[in-house]
């Protein structure tokens, strides 16, 4: 079994900054992508960013230019660094790991962007 943890969610105020990490520990052979995915009241939940194991990244156009997935290899983990943030930006934010023994969500943190 593969324990996803995310942190670094809270409140910010419009044009803020916040960096989600998520952590993963466990039975981890092999990380073949990181994700992360986000989930607004009401609303799917979609996929903000993605690193694959050679280091390539997709984000989303929403986030393009604000946001950005990164990780640390040796501490098997992920970051989401969120600059300008937007109330639009409300959500709860998940991690998701695609590993060689399977796919993992973490618990989710939750985003808000309010005055």
């Amino acid at each position: 079994q593969v324990q996803l943890v995310e942190s670094g969610g809270g409140l910010v105020q419009p044009g803020g900054a916040l960096r989600l990490s998520c952590a993963a520990s466990g039975s981890i052979f092999s990380i073949n992508a990181m994700a992360w995915y986000r989930q607004a009241p009401g609303k799917q939940r979609e996929l903000v960013a993605l690193i694959r194991s050679d280091g390539s990244t997709n984000h989303a156009d929403s986030v393009k230019g604000r946001f950005t997935i990164s990780r640390d290899n040796a501490k098997n983990t992920v970051y989401l660094q969120m600059n300008s943030l937007k109330p639009e930006d409300t959500a709860v934010y998940y991690c998701r790991g695609l590993m060689s023994n399977g796919a993992y969500w973490g618990q989710g943190t939750q985003v808000i962007v309010s005055s």
